[in-house]
């Protein structure tokens, strides 16, 4: 028999406000934990990403936090990313009421963060660099922070976090309660839990590695050249999907040949402002992007519910990275395809991660028709990709050899594509049936948005 909110001690301005959006009955970290967290126990949880952790702490920090002074705080949640600082607040904002709130994360500027610390935040959520920076400006002071959410603690301890999150709670109040939630308990999450955490009340949801053991994993033997016609093919199979690259430049390729073959793609990463990183996000989450193309660091903060399938476009750097990535899709107890493509020379990597993660799958062939059999749902489909012309443009895009213009004096080629008289035919083409010359970047590529900076976080900023 299933708890309520009410059972748990939720007050009825929340569990009203949760009810106006259909949320009725605590996932399973929700009613382990609520109880104990309002009660004024700190609290360490283990639980996958997509398992609602933000509603386990946010609706203890809203009945129970205190009234904040100018720049002086009452509750803070740190978290790893930008995407999910604002993923967070933006959650608790739905049923906060009258608690007043403020997010706080670099790669944007300071004036409207320091501007809602002016006016007094009672529940303070923060990427670790961005906060450091604020102190130290002298905009926020953490000794009235009774209560602590540390989110995906074992994220902050990958991405070098841990000696800023010590250096912020040495800072809150000594008869505070700690809240930690993370996928893992060990390492560095359990020194912090010995050194930041009384007596703590241990709750522990799903299995170990649950993102490995709720999606379907297959893994296709590609050569380099095909991998964006292939990877072209599986979109189209199966979406919303996110793709994942190892570099910022790659990232941007990639989400440029999908265009061109009409498969409508958003990019993130580190290299984008923040406004370009939260308008990708918000055109995936939409569906105007069938595609999200993500480099590790940007993608460590999504939060999107519905992602059908996970594509490893380069092979992830270790076990731990796979898990994550695959983390994206099979959530809150859903399916999901993982589709990993292993280039020549990559298998021996790849099996040995196999091996360590419990997976025995065969590399086989391409085969995006077996995908929609796998797929959590009826996936929504788009018109079939231009296969051949994808694989076309791997083969130009190659770095073996410098590409030449046409009339071969050996002029610098934007994206590596040659000025044929054929392509520009085809552009003039597009454009006139736009109706706007302009429409299309060099080549015929959409023009994306300028890079911006990515916020110098220390080591990486969020």
């Amino acid at each position: 028999m299933s708890v309520s909110f009410a059972e748990l001690g939720t007050p009825a301005s929340i569990t009203d406000a949760l009810a106006r959006r259909g949320i009725t009955k605590p996932f399973d970290i929700q009613a382990a934990t609520i109880a104990d967290a309002l009660a004024g126990r700190d609290i360490c949880g283990r639980a996958p990403a997509g398992s609602g952790k933000t509603l386990a702490f946010g609706i203890p920090l809203v009945a129970t936090v205190g009234r904040a002074e100018p720049k002086r705080p009452r509750a803070l949640v740190l978290a790893p990313t930008r995407e999910l600082a604002e993923q967070i607040n933006a959650e608790i904002r739905t049923f906060a009421g009258s608690v007043k709130t403020a997010v706080v994360y670099g790669g944007i500027g300071y004036g409207g963060q320091i501007k809602a610390l002016r006016l007094g935040a009672d529940i303070l959520v923060a990427c670790p660099g961005r906060l450091e920076d604020l102190i130290q400006q002298g905009y926020v002071n953490l000794s009235a922070v009774d209560r602590v959410v540390l989110d995906e603690a074992d994220r902050m301890a990958d991405m070098g976090f841990m000696p800023a999150v010590r250096r912020l709670l040495d800072q809150t109040s000594r008869e505070r309660q700690t809240m930690l939630f993370s996928a893992t308990l060990d390492g560095d999450v359990a020194k912090l839990t010995r050194d930041y955490q009384r007596n703590p009340v241990r709750h522990e949801v799903g299995e170990e590695t649950p993102d490995i053991t709720a999606a379907s994993h297959v893994f296709w033997n590609v050569t380099r050249e095909d991998r964006t016609a292939v990877t072209a093919d599986a979109v189209n199979a199966v979406w919303p999907a996110i793709v994942f690259c190892r570099t910022r430049r790659e990232s941007d390729k990639l989400a440029k040949r999908l265009g061109t073959v009409g498969i409508q793609s958003a990019a993130i990463h580190g290299g984008r402002s923040q406004s370009q990183r939260t308008r990708a996000l918000a055109d995936f989450t939409s569906g105007k992007a069938q595609v999200l193309v993500a480099s590790d660091v940007a993608a460590r903060g999504i939060h999107v519910d519905g992602v059908a399938s996970v594509i490893h476009y380069d092979p992830p750097e270790d076990h731990k990275t796979y898990v994550h990535r695959s983390g994206r899709t099979a959530r809150a107890g859903k399916g999901g395809v993982v589709i990993s493509l292993v280039q020549p020379g990559q298998g021996r990597d790849m099996r040995a991660m196999q091996r360590h993660l419990g997976i025995n799958e065969a590399f086989i062939a391409p085969d995006a028709s077996a995908l929609r059999a796998l797929a959590p749902t009826r996936s929504r489909h788009a018109p079939p990709p231009k296969l051949a012309e994808v694989a076309e443009e791997e083969v130009r895009s190659r770095p073996a050899s410098r590409p030449r213009s046409a009339d071969g004096k050996g002029h610098a080629v934007q994206d590596g594509r040659a000025n044929s008289g054929t392509h520009k035919s085809k552009l003039r083409d597009r454009n006139r049936v736009k109706g706007n010359r302009a429409a299309s970047g060099p080549r015929g590529f959409a023009r994306a948005p300028a890079p911006g900076r990515s916020g110098g976080e220390r080591p990486q900023r969020s």
